[in-house]
This record gives structure tokens, sequence and C-alpha cells, in this order.
């Protein structure tokens, strides 16, 4: 029977990062992960198989082609005649997804990680750790990390199949649907209508919640849904979903709006409520592993479960379903095996959604702040007042800086517009070091970039905007 000093069941985000660290730390290990595209293994989980890496890529293809048929005039180039090739942009999609996936391999290789494709599941403890059986081959492990991750959830009335798709189903429609219709004004929901939308499809996302990204600050909320509404993109708020039919042709929903019942008619139908912890044939119930009542993995701050030598990270035991947060609970998990001080700051975890104008935010809302008792003050800066924006042809959005109105600390900060993906990173890094808007107020920003918006947001905190 082999051994391991760490075997860690699942190769998404949090676990191939959990065994490269691992092996970095000079641990023998081993990851045990049966995810497959195309019927080939392949690491790197839903993140980078069918999801945030060919959305990605999906997204870029469509914008790239609703800037050359809607924007390029105004930039002085003309171009007549541009169409869709679907079977090679899902092709460019997958190359890009080849490229990182065997990255993980080739990592792997580098830093010594055991490959095991198959389901990982726990069978026994005895007095030297765990015995895992790992693709139908019993091994032996001083510790392991659970890393299965999440699926997506089903809507009982709509199960997936034929014309219902969840996330990966929608980045492989076969031709862009006339009439698509999304259950969920999430991200995932948001960004997959955009990447349709843009490509010529009638687009209407249908929510429970009486309101929009009701998770972000109200002023981003606002501006977003008037960006995606002046698209084309059309909203339900507060339905129900009564009922759900399929033929041939497509997708009948039925839903109450407002009291009233209204039929609505699609092509396709993408289903994205949210997702759950994925547990199946873990072998948990069999250990005696404890779950919540929602099925997630219980663990401590240092994500420890209530078994010794065995623990949990990633979205299978819950908190923000994101990537980097995945990421690093893979180091903080390895490092703390290592009797490291291995640490994640969940205050200052970034979102992002990559939609047109992109959304991110980090810290509390406004809202939240005033909430949690504290005395607050806010700036807000337009990219319309931003040289670079405006040359970019792209001046939507803004930046809003939410600040502790007594000790100046930066208590949060909400972005709307071009690339705020990568703008988020210089703020949560003065937060992660408890920073003020007076520290990102003068720290230097090169001109002209996006990045003065952020500065100007944080002079705005205090009312000493230059540019405005």
């Amino acid at each position: 029977m082999d051994a391991y000093d760490v075997v860690v069941i699942g190769g998404g985000p949090a676990g191939y990062v959990a065994a490269i660290r691992a092996a970095q730390l000079g641990f023998k290990t081993a990851c045990v992960d049966a995810f497959e595209r195309g019927g080939k293994a392949s690491l790197g989980g839903t993140c980078l198989n069918v999801g945030c890496i060919p959305s990605k890529a999906m997204l870029d293809s469509s914008e790239r082609f609703e800037m050359i048929n809607h924007e390029a005039a105004e930039h002085g180039i003309q171009v007549d005649g541009a169409r869709v090739d679907l079977t090679k942009m899902l092709g460019r999609k997958e190359a890009v997804v080849d490229k990182l996936t065997g990255g993980v391999a080739f990592l792997f290789r580098k830093n010594k990680v055991t490959s095991i494709h198959g389901l990982g599941r726990l069978v026994r403890q005895d007095g030297e750790g765990w015995i895992v059986d790992a693709a139908g081959t019993e091994v032996r492990a001083k510790n392991v990390v659970v890393a299965t991750g999440s699926s997506p959830r089903e809507l009982p009335l709509a199960p997936f199949g034929g014309h219902i798709v969840e996330n990966s189903g929608a980045l492989a429609f076969e031709q862009v649907p006339a009439r698509l219709g999304v259950i969920g004004a999430g991200v995932i929901g948001v960004e997959l209508g955009s990447v349709w939308r843009r490509l010529g499809a009638q687009v209407t996302i249908l929510e429970a919640l009486p309101g929009f990204l009701m998770a972000a600050d109200d002023a981003v909320s606002k501006e977003a849904l008037k960006q995606f509404q002046k698209q084309g993109l059309e909203f339900h708020f507060g339905v129900q979903i009564k009922d759900v039919k399929q033929d041939e042709a497509g997708v009948t929903v039925i839903y109450e709006e407002k009291g009233s019942d209204v039929t609505a008619q699609f092509d396709k139908l993408i289903v994205s409520i949210g997702r759950v912890p994925h547990t199946k044939g873990l072998g948990a119930e069999a250990v005696g592993l404890e779950l919540d009542e929602r099925g997630f993995v219980k663990v401590d701050g240092h994500y420890r479960t209530n078994l010794p030598g065995l623990y949990a990270i990633g979205d299978v035991v819950g908190g923000a379903m994101l990537a980097h947060k995945a990421e690093e609970e893979g180091v903080a998990v390895a490092e703390l095996l290592a009797g490291q001080a291995g640490h994640v700051n969940y205050d200052v975890v970034p979102w992002v959604i990559y939609t047109s104008p992109e959304i991110a935010w980090a810290g509390l809302t406004e809202k939240q702040a005033k909430d949690k008792g504290f005395k607050v003050k806010a700036g807000q800066f337009p990219f319309s007042a931003n040289g670079r924006a405006l040359g970019h042809g792209d001046p939507r959005g803004f930046v809003k800086v939410v600040a502790d109105a007594e000790t100046d600390k930066i208590l949060g900060v909400h972005m709307i517009g071009p690339n705020v993906s990568e703008l988020i990173g210089e703020t949560v890094a003065i937060m992660e070091f408890g920073g003020s808007a007076e520290d990102l107020a003068r720290t230097v920003h090169a001109h002209p970039t996006l990045s003065e918006v952020v500065k100007e947001a944080a002079l705005a905190a205090d009312k000493r905007a230059l540019h405005m």
C-alpha cells in the first residue's frame, strides 16, 4: 500500500493548490481527482474546465464582436459584414482550457505530486492515519484534505438535460439561441446571459429576489442594472417559477410576477440558482464526518473537521464560492500542516463580476458599515472624468471608497467600470494592511491610467477630489 504524508481529494483550485503547496513544504503528496472533460482526465475542477476560465474566454470573444459591430465606428474604423464563427470561438475557448489544465498537470510533475485519476473515498482511520480509496486502490495518508468542491443546484421543476442547462452546457451551445432564458440573476447568470446577448440572443433573466445584486453596494447595483438594461438584457425580479416544460422546440416557463402568471418561450434555458457542496461518494457518513444542515463539511478556523487528521477547504466548506478564496485556503491548510501560520483574511476577499462593465468589490458596503455601527464617510469618482477611460472609449461607472469617519481606515471599496477586476487588487492590498483612505489618496498613480479613479475616490472621501 502506497503511503503519503498528505492526500488531497479533489483537483480544483482548492485541491491542486493545496497539493502543490504541501509538496513545496516537503510533504509526500498525492491528489485524487475524478474530473473529466471530453472523456479524459482534466485537472483544475469546475473553474478551469467549465467555469471561470472558459466563461472568461467567451466573454472576451463576445466583447470583441460587440466592439467591432457597435463601437469601432466611433474610433474611425469601418467594418462591414462581421459574423460569428461559433465553432471557432468555442474551439479557442477549449484551447485556452487545455493550456491551463495541462499547466496544472505540469506543476504536479514539477513538484512531485502524485496525480491519481478517479474517485477518492474515505475508508477508515487507524493508528497511523487514514486509508483512502483512490480510484479503486487503497492508499495510506497521515493527513487528508477534502477539496471536492460544489455542483450546480438543480431547480426541481427544471432538471438539467435537453434544452435546460447549467454553466457548462451554457458554454457549449452549438448555435446562438434566438431566445435565451436565465433563471437566476447572480454572477454566473448575468455573465453567461451577457455572452449570448452580445452574440445575438434575446435574453430574459428571471430572479426570485426583489432586487439586483443585493450583495453589492446599492450605488453599484443600481448602476449595473441601468447599464445591463441599456444593453438589452431583460430582467424580472421577485418572480416565482411555477412550471417548466420542454419539448423538441425549446422550453416553456410559467412564472408569477406581481400576482399574475406569465408564460415565456425560450430556445434554451440556463438555470443558475447557486451551487451545493459535492460530497457524493466521499464516504462521509461511513466514517462519521460531520456535515451541517446544508451538506457542507463542518470545519474550525484551521480547516479541521471533527475527525483527527482530516481537513476540508474550498466550496465544500461553504462561504464565498470563489476560486481565489479556495486557492488561499489551499495554501493555508498546507502551511498549517507544516506548523506555519496559514491564514486567510475573509474580510478582504475580492468579488468580481466579469460583465461589461465589470463589477468588483471588497469589504463592507456603505449600508453594512453603518449597520455595524461605524460612522461612515464615502467618496465616489466617475470614469467619465478620467482621461484613459475616455480615450479607451468606455467611461461608464465609478469607484466608491467607504471609510471609517473617525479613523479613516478603509472599510470597503466598490467599483463598476472598465478593467475593475484588475483595479480591485490595489485596494485589497491597502485593506490587508489596515490602510486608510489617506494612504490610498497619497499613493502616486501613473497618468493617464484607469487607476487614477481609485485615487480620486479616496480623495473624494475627504471631499478633496482634484478632477471633479
